[in-house]
């Protein structure tokens, strides 16, 4: 991913150079994440114009100019030059403006037979409805789909420009998953010292577990006051880490990350020995008083305890309602995870498209834990035990036209309920057509607002889906791990914080907890891991428990799957939430929603109003107890007026206490809420 301006990764964590098939994703301008705005325009049109403009474009073929090159390749060597680039090309849905303006509707069978004819343009995929069924879904039948093609930047423009306004061409941009990137201490710089002057500080790095086990496979970091170095424990636990112009005493911190069933470990200005290994003594999970007798007991993470699932009725277990996760597959190795029978392997749909439960990155499987885990003895419970859960797999290097495939998977299939914990650096008007397309279709997507620290990134800023953001709670991790850099100054009298890597923006609907969530992992393991990534599969584990239990969705109105059924599923959950933190409404949106009230088993006014004492570990509540009275007794803490979640006149007002406004029904509203640009240069 592009670097942020507000902090945040420079390139997808998950996608190595070696694996990138298209172009990478384009910069995202400083403020404006949305890109530029496209300068092309056009004044006049006709359906006799569309071959004819389809036509010129592949005919202009022989006569471009070669890509550009370096030309400084000599007589030996492969001279570096430009790369044809992965577009999306898709029909722009017909609006008012064009309609007024006389502009007809592209033939846009034509315009994709004369791209196949082209001998300098690539149709590399075209996706499109799967059936008659979800061609008719979305109630409009009007669906084409879409065209992925490579070629030049220069035929891209040209292709834009004779589309005359109703042909989108877009990069066909590659996604990240939502995980926090790993922040570096202050002041790190990126410069290394020149022609090899100045110390090397060798260190090696000796991890261990319960009993001075060796930890496999555990990244491992060490930052200085230049370029950190990273690297993977041997099958000894061990890795030498060399950090260039660097000594003992200008070492600015290690991080260590387990690959499974530890905490992680963080050590500021660390004692760094370059005489002999450096040991790091990892926490097992199960050492935690919360997670005592983990994995052999099954327990519920405690953001599952935070929204109240652990008090729900048994038999409220999803059923009959459809989820997918589009994601890095989910592992149905993992014996909590042997209820996901179905899926679909994006990336190699031509090839092995069942490969969907083999997950390489583990992520995943992670948020399958938490929505859908199985109610075994062992392991954790996941929201939804019962559903019927689809793996979409897209990762690692998924791009913006395989999303809109696994979204076309979810239109065909009548899912209710899609997880999305990734995001992209641009916004993407053909994404958003199909997102819209399946919100018509009565799809929900939940989204993960983004890990940057920045504003909410794209698809959680679309009107079209639930943007959630990700709080923590304190005493729920250890002071030495990584999750301990998360915390916010913004800690509630319960101990709830915003977190540190969150990002944030009028669009975020709702907050989840996402720091230290324990989760599974591949083969068969567990892992507490931070991000919005984490925080979303707790919302689209209660938007299922929603569909399935809420007395609205079992009547004829809202068993109709449509727009109005999703708008109605998202203001259930806004109006379960309640707030956290003293973060303002930006980071949290409506709160940390509730299972009980979600479900329909309680009202807001019948919720208990819990003392903070008793929200509280053992460890924090001795030491903020006195601190307790006073604050709450202050008119910023008084309790605001109560209302039933499903008189919206009343939350209306309630909500009007903040500043903001009742979110609207948005169906194929345009132009999108960021501006963009098309060909992305």
């Amino acid at each position: 991913m592009p670097k942020n301006p507000n902090g945040g990764s420079t390139t997808p964590p998950d996608l190595p150079a070696s694996a990138v098939d298209g172009d990478t994703a384009a910069p995202a301008e400083s403020g404006n994440p949305g890109g530029r705005r496209s300068g092309s325009t056009s004044s006049s049109a006709s359906s006799s114009g569309d071959t004819r403009a389809a036509d010129t474009v592949a005919s202009s073929a022989d006569g471009e100019s070669a890509p550009h090159s370096n030309g400084h390749a000599g007589g030996t060597g492969h001279a570096i030059g430009a790369r044809k680039k992965q577009f999306v090309i898709a029909p722009r849905h017909q609006t008012e403006a064009l309609q007024t303006l006389g502009f007809q509707p592209l033939q846009f069978d034509a315009l994709e037979q004369a791209l196949r004819n082209s001998n300098d343009i690539e149709v590399v995929d075209k996706v499109g409805p799967r059936s008659v069924l979800s061609a008719l879904s979305d109630g409009s039948g009007s669906s084409q789909g879409v065209l992925v093609a490579r070629m030049t930047e220069q035929k891209a423009a040209a292709l834009h420009q004779q589309g005359q306004g109703r042909l989108l061409v877009e990069r066909d941009q590659h996604l990240a998953l939502m995980d926090p990137s790993l922040r570096l201490p202050a002041m790190v710089t990126g410069v290394t010292p020149t022609n090899g002057g100045g110390p090397v500080l060798n260190a090696v790095i000796s991890v261990v577990g319960k009993d001075g086990a060796p930890q496999a496979n555990a990244e491992v970091s060490l930052f200085g006051s230049m370029l950190p170095a990273s690297g993977v424990t041997d099958a000894n636990g061990r890795v030498t880490l060399s950090l260039f112009g660097e000594t003992p005493d200008t070492v600015r911190g290690l991080y260590v990350k387990p690959k499974a069933d530890y905490w992680s470990f963080y050590q500021s200005d660390p004692d760094i020995s370059s005489d002999e290994p450096n040991v790091v003594a990892l926490r097992a999970l199960s050492d935690w008083p919360a997670l005592a007798g983990f994995p052999r007991q099954r327990c519920y993470n405690w953001g599952q305890k935070a929204m109240r699932l652990d008090q729900l009725p048994g038999n409220y277990r999803g059923q009959g309602v459809k989820i997918a996760i589009i994601d890095s597959g989910a592992a149905t190795s993992h014996d909590n995870l042997h209820g996901i029978r179905a899926g679909f392997d994006v990336l190699n749909k031509k090839t092995n498209p069942d490969g969907w439960n083999q997950d390489t990155l583990g992520h995943g499987t992670h948020c399958a834990g938490v929505i859908a885990a199985a109610d075994i003895a062992s392991g954790i419970r996941g929201f939804a035990p019962d559903a019927e859960v689809h793996a979409c797999k897209l990762f690692p290097g998924g791009q913006v036209s395989q999303l809109i495939d696994a979204l076309e998977y979810c239109i065909d299939k009548q899912i209710d309920v899609v997880n999305l914990s990734l995001g992209g650096a641009e916004v993407s008007e053909a994404l958003e057509q199909q997102i819209i397309r399946a919100k018509r279709a009565g799809v929900a997507c939940i989204v993960a607002a983004g890990n940057s620290g920045g504003p909410v990134q794209y698809p959680a800023s679309s009107p079209n889906v639930l943007a959630v953001s990700a709080i923590g709670k304190l005493d729920e991790f250890p002071a030495d791990s990584y999750h301990a850099q998360t915390l916010d100054a913004n800690v509630d009298a319960n101990g709830y914080f915003t977190a540190k890597f969150s990002c944030f923006g009028p669009q975020v609907g709702v907050c989840a907890p996402g720091v230290a969530i324990t989760s599974c992992v591949p083969p068969n393991n567990f892992a507490a891991w931070d991000g919005t990534s984490m925080a979303t599969p707790h919302v689209t584990g209660l938007a299922a428990l929603t569909v399935a239990h809420h007395p609205d969705f079992q009547t004829a109105q809202y068993q109709a799957r449509g727009p109005e059924r999703v708008e109605r599923l998202f203001q259930i959950i806004r109006a379960s939430a309640h707030r956290v933190s003293l973060g303002d409404q930006s980071h949290t949106g409506f709160g940390l929603p509730d299972v009980l009230l979600a479900v329909g088993l309680q009202s807001q006014a019948a919720r208990p109003a819990m003392q903070p004492q008793q929200m509280m570990g053992p460890m924090v509540a001795p030491l903020v107890a006195p601190m307790i009275a006073p604050l709450m007794a202050t008119p910023m803490m008084a309790q605001a007026p109560v209302y039933d979640p499903f008189a919206f006149d009343v939350a209306r007002t309630h909500l009007g206490n903040f500043g903001m406004q009742w979110p609207q029904l948005h169906v194929g509203q345009f132009p999108i809420p960021k501006p963009y640009n098309p060909i992305m240069w």
